[in-house]
């Protein structure tokens, strides 16, 4: 089985953590290098997490780069209280891990992601599931990457239904929706796996004490860091019953397109006002030749099942 190369851009919380599971349990996927980015935790503490999730997974071979530390606006980054709250302090559910024995690549992160579309042009892909700050520096940089890059698929946005951190805007987006206007107004062909469709699909403790029964490390750090999740879910959204797999959608989305059903459209996010961070249609180009495609409904049970079947099989070893 070809396998596919794959970057991931990470603000590494609770479902980040998930994301890194997925790639590395996936068995077509190539996980060529971590990109860390602020969000959920500060960008230092999230590669810390990164490099703690992948020495618990065994995979100590995947280099892991630090990206930008804050929005392309702002000159610093604080971490909202709502994250710690469903996230934890250190963004992995207070749960402890063992110092990592690896450090972080000296290379940026944008740098990284500009050399290796450069070596694997249409064989990359990759999934950023945090703010576009660290892509759309990228894309400034080397503007080629724009049409070489074989496949972009963000956790992020919201179409059909509202935000989560406003009545508009989804959280990623939120933290800097300069960057993603830039993305999103690119030729780069995106697809936007946002609340449309990770609202619909659903981790329980049903599915977390399968992880537990496994009597393996992995399998009972992974049930505790998500048991605190759904216990913030519990909390903040008490009608959904689970957490929502936001970011490992994405990385399941980007491998197996056929989870989702999609809308092309040519989109935009807006930058200034009381609806800051909105991803919606733009009206400029509606004729246009489209670069987006967003995931509007999910066929959940198939995904849950993958989803399963890769973590807990990894899990199972180590």
């Amino acid at each position: 089985m070809a396998k596919r190369k794959m970057i991931l851009d990470l603000d590494t919380g609770i479902d980040d953590a998930m994301a890194i599971a997925y790639a590395v349990g996936a068995p077509d996927v190539d996980l060529i290098g971590i990109i860390s980015s602020y969000g959920n935790c500060l960008v230092d503490q999230a590669a810390i997490n990164s490099l703690q999730i992948l020495e618990l997974l065994g995979a100590t071979d995947v280099p892991v780069f630090l990206g930008e530390p804050h929005s392309s606006t702002t000159e610093h980054f604080d971490v909202m209280p709502i994250s710690q709250q469903i996230h934890g302090m250190n963004g992995i559910g207070d749960v402890n891990l063992p110092e990592p024995k690896r450090a972080v690549e000296k290379q940026s992160g944008v740098d990284f992601l500009i050399d290796a579309v450069h070596q694997y042009g249409a064989d990359l892909t990759l999934v950023p599931t945090g703010p576009l700050t660290n892509l759309a520096e990228a894309l400034e940089k080397a503007p080629d990457i724009a049409s070489t890059i074989g496949n972009v698929t963000l956790m992020g946005g919201a179409l059909t239904v509202p935000g989560n951190v406003s009545h508009y805007a989804e959280a990623n987006i939120n933290q800097d929706a300069e960057a993603a206007n830039a993305v999103f107004t690119s030729t780069m062909p995106l697809t936007m796996v946002g609340l449309d469709v990770t609202l619909r699909t659903l981790l329980t403790k049903t599915e977390t004490q399968q992880w537990r029964d496994l009597k393996t490390t992995a399998g009972e750090k992974f049930a505790d860091i998500v048991d605190y999740y759904i216990a913030a879910y519990d909390i903040t959204s008490p009608d959904l019953h689970g957490c929502a797999l936001h970011d490992p959608l994405a990385v399941g989305v980007s491998l197996d397109p056929s989870f989702v059903t999609t809308l092309d459209l040519n989109m935009y996010v807006q930058a200034s006002g009381e609806d800051y961070g909105r991803t919606i249609g733009d009206p400029a180009r509606l004729n246009d030749p489209t670069n987006v495609t967003v995931a509007l409904t999910v066929d959940k049970d198939r995904y849950l099942k993958t989803f399963m079947n890769y973590l807990t099989t990894l899990f199972k070893a180590h």
